[in-house]
């Protein structure tokens, strides 16, 4: 299938494709579709408690860490500082292309146990996009936090237990994996504030117009059915370069040569339910 990219469509084009897309008929596109609120009811306590636990440990361990890169800090490292929070950030992009093309293209909610924790809410945000300004903190950024906690653990392990030499000659990949940390962290929060267009902070703004975090213009492309494109949700940089090399397409090609599986189809079945 061909893949057109205009970042000019308008937020009621997008709407209308959505709604026009086969099985959203006969049930209007939102909170009250009938997937969107069987998704959202698989919400459970134990999936909270997990967010909670995530979000305290990640920022506990982020808190720490930067305070050592801080108490570290060369001015004469200034511009190797900003590479390495430039290759984070690239990084954090690709990568949640990469978690979110292949929770939406592939696996169930059916899943035993990874199923409603994790791919539930790639189902729900395509009947529902707005369900994510809807939730809190916790909610929102939970499942990122928990990404992170094992490589912001090792470093706080290497700065308790590395010399100073040792130390000063990881500094840099330390910022680098630091750099890439927060900004997987934020990936969500990110995502979120591409679908909020009132009450945003300034700066918020600021940084979605100079296309320094996910603007909410380019996001909208992801959100013409059937969801195929326009993966990378951090920045938003890598979209269009991939896009160019067809690199989900062929991944999609391999996978389904390989397996038989066709991608997408969990979520079609969700956007069907009418009841």
């Amino acid at each position: 299938m061909a893949r057109m990219v205009n970042e000019n469509w308008c937020e009621n084009d997008v709407q209308t494709t959505a709604l026009n897309e086969p099985g959203r008929g006969t049930a209007r596109w939102g909170p009250q579709h009938a997937g969107a609120k069987e998704l959202a009811n698989l919400y459970s306590p134990g999936k909270r408690c997990q967010e909670w636990i995530s979000v305290v440990l990640c920022f506990s361990l982020m808190a720490f860490n930067f305070f050592h890169l801080f108490a570290n800090f060369h001015l004469g490292h200034f511009w190797y500082i900003l590479l390495c929070v430039v290759a984070g950030m690239l990084t954090a992009d690709f990568a949640s292309g990469l978690v979110h093309w292949a929770a939406d293209s592939w696996g169930s909610v059916e899943l035993p146990i990874f199923g409603k924790a994790f791919i539930r809410p790639f189902r729900e945000h395509h009947i529902d996009p707005t369900a994510i300004t809807r939730h809190d903190f916790i909610e929102t950024n939970g499942d990122n936090c928990m990404l992170t906690l094992i490589p912001l653990a090792y470093m706080a392990f290497t700065v308790l237990t590395h010399s100073a030499a040792e130390l000063y000659h990881s500094y840099l990949w330390n910022c680098y994996v630091m750099a890439l940390a927060v900004f997987v962290t934020l990936t969500n929060q990110i995502h979120k504030w591409s679908h909020t267009y009132f009450g945003l902070p300034g700066l918020v703004v600021f940084l979605q117009n100079c296309h320094v975090i996910l603007p909410r213009k380019h996001h909208r492309i992801h959100h013409v059915a059937p969801h195929e494109m326009y993966f990378c949700i951090t920045t938003g940089w890598l979209n269009y370069p991939l896009e160019k090399l067809g690199f989900w397409c062929k991944l999609e090609d391999l996978i389904q040569s390989l397996t038989g599986e066709k991608p997408r189809s969990d979520d079609l079945k969700w956007a069907h339910k009418t009841k």
